[in-house]
C-alpha cells in the first residue's frame, strides 16, 4: 500500500511539472521586445512614406544614403551595405547645361533694391564633377528709408567660376543634391547723390555728392542646394550661398555698399533659385534604385 502512495505522488509531481512547462509563455515581454531595442537607434528601421520622399545612392564607402528630395536631409541605412565600393555608373561626359538664376528678379518684387539676372553654364562629368561658370548683370539705386543718401549704381557686369559636387552621382540623375565653390569678379561703378550732412552746432544740413566711383572686386562663395527634374529637359532648384570678399576698390571716398554678383557687402548669405535646360550627351536609363555594386 506504501508503495503505491509513493508511486502515485511521484505520478502527480510529474503531471505537475509537465503542465507548468507547457502553460509558461514561448514569446516573453523581453523576447518580443528584443528586435525593437536592437533595433531602436538604428536609422534602416526609416518609416516607408518618408523613403517614398526620398531617393538613395551608394557613398565612397559602400554605405546606402537615403536623400529627402525637399529638404535635401541625408542618413545612413547601416543594415544595407553592399559588398563593396561602388564604380561610377555614367559616362565622363554625362550632360551640359544652361540655367537662369532668377532668385535677384522675384526678391525685387518683394522690395531689394539691387539686383537683376544672372545665367550659368555646366558639364556635368559622370554626373558627379560639375565644373560652372556663370554670368550676370547687376544694378543698384538704394535709398534708406530715413533718407541722407541715394546710392546709385549703373548696370554692370559679374563673372563666376567654380564646380559642383554631385552627392547622388550614382544615383537617378534626376535629383542632383551638391556642394559647390566659386569664385567672383566683378568691375563696376558707383557714386552717391544727396548725402546730408547735419550740424548741430550751426543748426544747418549740408548737402553734397560723391562722383562717380570705379572699383573691382573679387569674392569666394560656398554654396549647397538641391535639383529636381520638373519634366522632361527642365529642372528647377535652390541654392544657399555663404560668400566672403577677398579685395575690393578702396576708393578717396571708402569702399561701395553694393558689388554686383554680390550684392550689399553687408550681408554674408543670399540664395538662388535656378530654372535650367539640360541636354545629354548619352542618353541612358535612369535607374529606378541604388545600381549593383560590381
Amino acid at each position: 500500500m506504501m508503495r503505491l502512495l509513493v508511486a502515485a505522488a511521484a505520478a502527480l509531481l510529474a503531471l505537475t511539472a509537465y503542465a507548468q512547462r507547457r502553460i509558461t509563455p514561448v514569446n516573453t515581454p523581453a523576447t518580443t521586445t528584443q528586435s525593437v531595442n536592437e533595433l531602436r537607434g538604428d536609422t534602416a528601421r526609416i518609416n516607408a512614406e518618408r523613403r517614398a520622399a526620398s531617393v538613395s545612392y551608394v557613398d565612397d564607402k559602400g554605405m546606402l544614403v537615403w536623400v529627402d528630395t525637399i529638404t535635401g536631409d541625408k542618413w545612413v541605412d547601416s543594415l544595407a551595405r553592399t559588398s563593396g565600393i561602388p564604380k561610377m555608373q555614367y559616362p565622363l561626359l554625362h550632360s551640359v547645361s544652361v540655367s537662369a538664376d532668377i532668385w535677384d528678379a522675384a526678391m525685387r518684387l518683394f522690395g531689394q533694391d539691387y539686383g537683376l539676372v544672372g545665367f550659368a553654364a555646366e558639364l556635368n562629368l559622370h554626373n558627379r564633377y560639375i565644373p560652372v561658370f556663370e554670368a550676370g548683370l547687376g544694378t543698384a539705386s538704394h535709398k534708406p528709408s530715413g533718407g541722407g543718401y541715394d546710392y546709385h549704381s549703373p548696370m554692370a557686369p559679374y563673372f563666376r567660376i567654380g564646380a559642383n559636387y554631385n552627392f547622388l552621382y550614382n544615383s537617378n540623375p534626376s535629383y542632383i543634391l551638391f556642394a559647390g565653390l566659386r569664385y567672383g569678379f566683378s568691375t563696376f561703378r558707383w557714386e552717391v547723390r544727396d548725402v546730408e550732412v547735419n550740424s548741430p552746432y550751426w543748426q544747418e544740413t549740408a548737402v553734397f555728392d560723391i562722383p562717380r566711383q570705379s572699383s573691382t572686386a573679387g569674392w569666394l562663395e560656398l554654396c549647397f542646394g538641391l535639383r529636381v527634374k520638373l519634366w522632361g529637359p527642365l529642372s528647377a532648384g535652390w541654392m544657399l550661398k555663404y560668400h566672403s570678399m577677398l579685395h575690393c576698390t578702396t576708393t578717396p571716398y571708402g569702399k561701395p555698399w553694393y558689388v554686383p554678383g554680390y550684392g550689399a557687402r553687408s550681408g554674408a548669405l543670399t540664395g538662388a533659385f535656378y530654372l535650367t535646360y539640360t541636354i545629354p550627351f548619352r542618353h541612358k536609363p535612369a535607374p529606378d534604385d541604388v545600381p549593383a555594386a560590381d
